[in-house]
């Protein structure tokens, strides 16, 4: 199970009854937290830190565990913070700075020095936060009483954001054929991605899945089938349905064994770069966003491999999380709305009910007419967020977006598509877009919040730009 290591800062100035004390209390805190988040991840006390040889050890026991996900500090009492120099700058795990105190409450009637001596976070965390900001640690910050709802559902959103950073940086991304020619926002620098992020791109040929797909049994399609029959709405059995769905089913089954052998979690494909295969991969690849793998169309790794992070932050979350693209809009002065879609890939995390299984002719790319899921979308508040290279750095764009309800039927649209309204409104949303340099491939969530993308961008050092009712702001936590 993974885990977040807890570190409580201390001295042995005020005795060892004090220090047993930040034990048991810190034992205490520590007992209630891994209660409160235990669906989530476990939460670990280390030994206290009461020299700089105790924090480097604790910090470079959390380096080489690999079910370590990120680390908790408080400092129970006053920390001379030059103890945490040496240990914060072998760190290399996501850092949570945990403002607190063991009790809610003065007790006003028996307060006395040896309390104050005791409960020092107010003096001791002070000292601490300045040493962090001195070093220029990435970092969240929690404050207030540990047992408090609100503070629960900020150190919760830490775990998560703290699991999807883990799984970023162990994840593999496959791209089948290139990025789109001539195309520029969908490239990036991959070496840089892996630096940075974790991911490591890597090419295939497309030839590679073909030949996985001459190796798929006639019993594997079926069994793929009944997976769709037991999730969609099925269309009636014609030979032309039937052997499209088999050959996306069979194209799925293959893909299955390549990410397994490959440990690939996201991959891309090329409408430009099909060759061998019979069909664009539409319900294999929407089937398997459903289970988690990211996806990107046109060899945009970026959008594949973020989109495969974001739905790891929000699987334990109502709601969906998925790759979209900006297509169209309504420009009814007032009522702008956009239409997002793609021509085939569109999650059914989006679905606002059961997705239906239809074939139709694909005018791209020159091949079979593919089946694919077609639905209406959800509704609610969510996010838009993107990744753009921008040559020396990458940045995040953030939109917060409502999904409506499409205002009339589209019986001649045979793809996905979800609605929205673009926030404070559509010219200052989508200019702000525009500027910030968002590309038309991105990430869209109603699972997710700002709150999400900011510490995520705040963790891994990336500029962020967002966008809202209270207009737009850039967060530069690259330094």
């Amino acid at each position: 199970m993974k885990k977040l290591y807890f570190l409580v800062g201390s001295q042995d100035l005020y005795g060892e009854e004090a220090l047993e004390n930040v034990k048991k209390q810190t034992e205490e805190m520590v007992a209630f937290l891994n209660e409160a988040m235990q669906d989530l991840l476990a939460v670990e006390l280390l030994p206290a830190v009461i020299d700089s040889a105790q924090c480097i050890q604790n910090m470079q026991k959390a380096n080489v565990d690999a079910d370590c996900v990120g680390v908790i500090t408080w400092m129970h009492t006053f920390s001379p913070a030059k103890m945490w120099i040496k240990g914060l700058q072998k760190l290399q795990k996501p850092l949570l700075h945990f403002h607190t105190q063991a009790g809610e409450k003065l007790p006003y009637d028996a307060i006395d020095m040896d309390f104050m001596n005791l409960n020092q976070s107010a003096h001791g965390d002070r000292e601490y936060a300045f040493i962090l900001a001195r070093m220029h640690i990435a970092h969240a910050t929690v404050s207030g009483y540990y047992r408090h709802e609100r503070v629960i559902r900020e150190l919760r959103r830490f775990a998560e954001v703290a699991l999807a950073v883990d799984y970023s940086r162990n994840l593999n991304v496959a791209t089948f054929g290139n990025n789109m020619r001539q195309v520029a926002v969908t490239d990036g620098d991959r070496v840089e991605s892996q630096i940075q992020y974790g991911w490591e791109v890597n090419y295939y040929g497309i030839g590679e899945l073909v030949e996985r797909m001459e190796d798929v049994t006639a019993d594997e399609i079926d069994a793929k089938i009944r997976e769709y029959a037991d999730a969609y709405e099925m269309p009636e059995k014609t030979p032309a349905a039937t052997e499209a769905i088999r050959e996306q089913a069979k194209m799925e089954v293959a893909l299955d064994h390549f990410l397994e052998a490959e440990c690939i979690g996201a991959f891309t494909d090329n409408f430009q770069d099909l060759y061998q295969l019979k069909q664009l991969p539409g319900l294999a690849t929407q089937h398997l966003m459903a289970r988690g793998i990211g996806f990107g169309p046109e060899g945009d790794y970026k959008t594949s491999a973020f989109s495969a992070v974001l739905m790891k932050m929000a699987e334990r979350r109502e709601g969906g999380t998925g790759f979209i693209e900006d297509y169209t809009y309504d420009l009814t002065e007032g009522e702008e709305l956009e239409l997002a879609a793609h021509m085939l890939e569109v999650s059914p995390s989006f679905a606002a009910s059961t997705p239906k299984v239809e074939v139709h002719p694909l005018d791209i790319g020159d091949k079979e007419a593919p089946a694919r899921l077609v639905f209406d979308g959800i509704q609610g508040d969510g996010i838009q967020v993107t990744m753009s290279d921008m040559g020396d750095h990458f940045r995040i764009v953030c939109a917060d977006i409502e999904l409506v309800a499409q205002p009339q039927e589209m019986p001649h649209l045979p793809v996905a598509r979800i609605m929205y309204r673009h926030k404070p409104n559509f010219s200052e949303g989508t200019a702000a877009w525009l500027e910030a340099g968002g590309g038309h491939h991105s990430v869209v969530s109603t699972a997710l919040s700002r709150e999400d993308i900011v510490l995520f961008a705040r963790l891994t050092r990336t500029e962020l730009v967002t966008i809202g009712d209270d207009g737009v702001k850039t967060f530069d936590f690259r330094h």
